[in-house]
């Protein structure tokens, strides 16, 4: 019996002793494989102690984030989680911003929003808390961005493995795709082949050809993804690994980057004269070029030492001989202390870009800056508004690398959203076309009567006028318009006041569609001395775009009804007075608004009004009607709306019939 229970105890020791080493063992690769960045692999070993209970601290971290750089939040989110649970001692507040991410990723915001709120306790000053702080009602403000008029489509040519970034050169569309020869060697980080230019042909029926390489000079046995093309498509700007006699070059941490090459087309047709951009750096990547309509900027990705975050967007001016000038980073404005990466620069010189670090619906989301290039063109780049765009484009995964045909309303981005054919996946989106009828009446206000005769103009969101009818005995109009759009009804007659109605059509075909009735008063207000005017006449203040003073088409609309009102009282003074936001100095928003308010005199004048009936002044951000001051950095914690409110024109009437108010 002593033998037997000495010989089971023997096995037992050597199984454990054996257990021990395995899980020594897996412990160690695990760590070697996230040195390499070799983050599949490290998963492979680390969870397999961690599912036996054989966890710490920092085996929690790897694990963590060896599925959160691979996209796989549902296990990022699991071991994070575990992470926090478990861990004893600090654990690095980036990690908060992670898991708050992962959570995102997995559709469960309210406790991604509990975790983002720790973190911004930890790290008050990091953007993506003040962001997150500033617009805690984001989910609202993407819904309303959303549209169920955009048909998406994953296409054909997509892979098992990563596809993704798009531009066209003539009828041939190029990505980049890791579809290549499986037998070679393997991109560490993803377990994957190295990635590689590629192109498809467009039918005239929509559908692609099958795949080919770009260029035999262009594509080599490592990574080159994301090409750009100058205007006149015979220069070509792309990204690829940092390598040196065919051998991926290391920075001092041991991290692979991504550089910018220029080619140019030769008299055979082929690419030639491969050069790199020479801010390029072994220390840092250079990624993602995209150029705009002009060919006069280029703007791209790195993490270069001037980088706010994990990466930032830059621009850079192309010269008249090719070359390029000094890098210019877009600012805090645009860039966070996350990721922010991908841009594309569209026809209208709007751009779009993919980033972590404003809130969104979970892994990169789509964001747009309107009319930057214009405002990069001029060195203005502060303080500028970012939206993220929304449904369909954006969901709980990774979008990224949107794309946009010239002066079309389709195009393509990429995601690796569920129901993909692989990892990264390219789909082309494009418009539903949906239309409705908006119908009324024309009345009074006062007895509900029908007035025939009334004229009704309708306007699209930006002030152009669409179509016009005079209202016949029954005093009914219709109009047909398109569905998801915000439009404006005029409607006016002699003796009486002008009505507009504002309205936005839904998103989904309406089977009886819009009613709109437009209601006039008749033409008998009494109009006090020194009354607003906008109140009295129900006329709106005049909102201008930050950092602006010219007019634009919305604030046109409202400045018509006012010049109706001087045209019908011609003894009527008026004094226009104007405001700014908080942010700039005082100075210069003394001047800002006094510009203004200039442009709205200067206007009216132009409109026919007399100069002398008009004064103008600017009072900059002296009278704000809420609570949005400054911060001595004029910085903010305000929304975009908050401030619009206070960047107006006021119209105060200051002599009626010979009378005046100041007496």
């Amino acid at each position: 019996m002593k033998i037997m229970i000495k010989y089971v105890l023997f096995v037992f020791l050597v199984q454990m002793s054996f257990s021990i080493s395995a899980q020594k063992a897996a412990v160690n690769g695990g760590k070697q494989e996230y040195e390499r960045f070799s983050y599949v692999k490290t998963s492979e070993y680390l969870l397999k102690v961690a599912e036996k209970g054989y966890v710490n601290k920092d085996i929690l971290e790897k694990l963590a984030n060896s599925f959160y750089f691979n996209n796989n939040m549902q296990q990022a989110a699991r071991w994070y989680g575990e992470l926090f649970a478990k861990a004893s001692g600090e654990v690095n507040p980036e990690y908060y911003f992670r898991y708050a991410m992962a959570l995102r990723g997995i559709k469960n915001y309210e406790s991604s929003d509990e975790w983002m709120n720790k973190f911004i306790a930890l790290n008050p000053n990091d953007s993506r808390a003040k962001y997150f702080e500033s617009n805690k009602d984001y989910i609202s403000d993407i819904e309303s961005n959303s549209s169920g008029l955009i048909e998406v489509k994953n296409l054909d040519f997509n892979s098992e493995y990563s596809d993704f970034g798009t531009v066209f050169n003539g009828d041939n569309l190029i990505f980049a795709s890791s579809n290549g020869d499986d037998s070679e060697e393997k991109y560490q980080w993803n377990n994957q082949p190295f990635l590689d230019l590629y192109k498809v042909y467009q039918y005239e029926d929509g559908n692609y050809s099958e795949p080919v390489s770009l260029s035999e000079t262009i594509n080599t046995k490592f990574h080159e993804s994301s090409a750009a093309y100058a205007p006149d498509f015979k220069t070509i700007y792309f990204t690829r690994n940092n390598y040196f006699k065919k051998r991926p070059k290391e920075d001092k941490s041991g991290i692979n980057r991504l550089k910018m090459f220029r080619a140019t087309l030769n008299e055979g047709g082929k690419w030639s004269d491969i050069t790199p951009i020479h801010f390029n750096s072994n220390e840092y990547s250079v990624a993602h070029p995209t150029i705009n309509k002009e060919g006069t900027r280029l703007y791209f990705a790195s993490d270069m030492e001037s980088s706010k975050g994990e990466s930032d967007i830059y621009v850079v001016d192309i010269n008249e001989d090719g070359s390029l000038a000094t890098p210019v980073n877009l600012g805090e404005s645009i860039n966070t202390e996350g990721k922010d990466s991908f841009p594309f620069m569209n026809s209208k010189g709007d751009l779009y870009y993919a980033s972590m670090g404003f809130p969104g619906l979970g892994g990169y989301d789509i964001f747009v800056v309107k009319d930057l290039d214009s405002k990069a063109a001029f060195g203005n780049l502060n303080n500028i508004e970012v939206s993220n765009i929304g449904k369909p484009f954006n969901s709980n995964a990774d979008d990224f690398a949107f794309y946009q045909k010239e002066n079309s309303e389709e195009g393509y981005f990429t995601s690796n959203r569920t129901g993909g054919k692989g990892d990264d996946d390219i789909y082309s989106f494009k418009p539903i076309n949906c239309s409705q009828v908006v119908s009324g009446v024309v009345k009074d206000a006062n007895t509900a009567d029908l007035i025939p005769g009334a004229k009704v103009i309708l306007f699209d969101n930006d002030g152009n006028e669409l179509e016009s009818v005079v209202v016949g005995t029954d005093a009914k109009f219709a109009f047909n318009i398109d569905c998801n759009k915000a439009y404006l009804a005029r409607g006016s007659k002699e003796k009486y006041s002008t009505d507009e109605e504002r309205f936005k059509t839904s998103s989904v075909q309406l089977e009886l569609g819009l009613n709109l009735d437009i209601a006039l008063a008749p033409d008998e207000i009494e109009i006090k001395p020194c009354d607003d005017l906008a109140k009295t006449l129900n006329i709106p203040l005049i909102y201008f775009e930050f950092n602006k003073y010219d007019i634009q088409y919305v604030a046109e609309i409202e400045i018509q009804k006012v010049l109706m009102v001087l045209n019908q009282y011609p003894s009527m003074k008026l004094d226009i007075r104007s405001h700014t936001d908080c942010r700039a100095s005082r100075q210069y928003n003394e001047r800002l608004s006094d510009n203004r308010a200039k442009a709205t005199r200067q206007y009216l004048i132009n409109s026919g009004v007399s100069a002398d009936r008009l004064t103008a002044k600017g009072y900059g951000e002296s009278q704000l009607v809420n609570n949005c001051g400054c911060e001595p950095d004029n910085s903010s914690s305000c929304t975009e709306f908050q401030h619009q409110q206070n960047r107006r024109s006021e119209f105060i009437v200051t002599s009626f019939k010979g009378e005046s108010c100041y007496k």
